[in-house]
C-alpha cells in the first residue's frame, strides 16, 4: 500500500505568493509613478505654441534693433544691500528698465523686476532675497512696448558681473 499524501492548499504554497506579489508591487510602483506625474506639473508645454512660435521674430527683431543700438550691459547684484545695478552702454538711456529672472525649469518662480535710471547709464533695483541656482535675465525698456531687449545667463548668489548682449550676432 502506497502512502498518498493530500496536496497542500494553494495559499500554503511559495508561487501563487510570489506572482500575486509581483502584480502587486506593479500596481503600487504604477501608482506611485502616477500620483507623481500629476502633482508635479512643469509647466514646460505651452498651450499656444502657435502663438509663441510667431513671437520669435518679434524677439529676434527686438534684439537687433538692441544690436543697432550698440547695446551691452553688464549685471551686479551688491552682496550686502541685494541692490541690483546695471551699467547700460550704448544709444538709448531709458528712464527705467525691465529686468526679468527666468528660471529655467519652473515658471512659477520668475521674477519680474523695475530698474531706475540714476546716472551715466546706471541703474538700480532691488533684488529677492531668494536668488539662487541659474536664471536666465532678460533686460528691456519699462514701456509698453519695447523696442529693444538684452539677454543673458546668471548663477546666483556669485560677486561677480554678468554680461547681458542682443543676443545676435555683431556685424562688423
Amino acid at each position: 500500500m502506497t502512502d498518498m499524501t493530500s496536496p497542500t492548499p494553494w495559499y500554503k504554497q511559495f508561487w501563487p505568493w510570489f506572482l500575486l506579489g509581483l502584480l502587486f508591487s506593479a500596481i503600487g510602483v504604477s501608482s506611485t509613478f502616477a500620483v507623481l506625474s500629476v502633482r508635479s506639473f512643469d509647466g514646460m508645454v505651452q498651450e499656444d505654441y502657435y502663438e509663441h512660435g510667431r513671437a520669435i521674430n518679434m524677439v529676434l527683431a527686438k534684439q537687433q534693433r538692441a544690436n543697432e543700438l550698440n547695446l551691452d550691459a553688464e549685471l551686479r547684484i551688491d552682496p550686502l544691500t541685494s541692490d541690483i545695478i546695471v551699467q547700460l552702454d550704448g544709444d538709448d538711456r531709458p528712464e527705467r528698465l525691465h529686468l526679468r529672472l527666468i528660471f529655467p525649469t519652473q515658471d512659477d518662480r520668475d521674477q519680474d523686476l523695475t530698474l531706475e535710471h540714476v546716472r551715466d547709464g546706471r541703474y538700480l533695483g532691488q533684488a529677492p532675497d531668494n536668488l539662487r541656482h541659474r536664471w536666465y535675465l532678460q533686460l528691456q525698456p519699462g514701456t509698453e512696448s519695447p523696442e529693444w531687449r538684452l539677454v543673458g545667463e546668471a548663477r546666483f548668489p556669485s560677486e561677480e558681473s554678468f554680461s547681458l548682449t542682443p543676443g545676435v550676432e555683431r556685424r562688423s
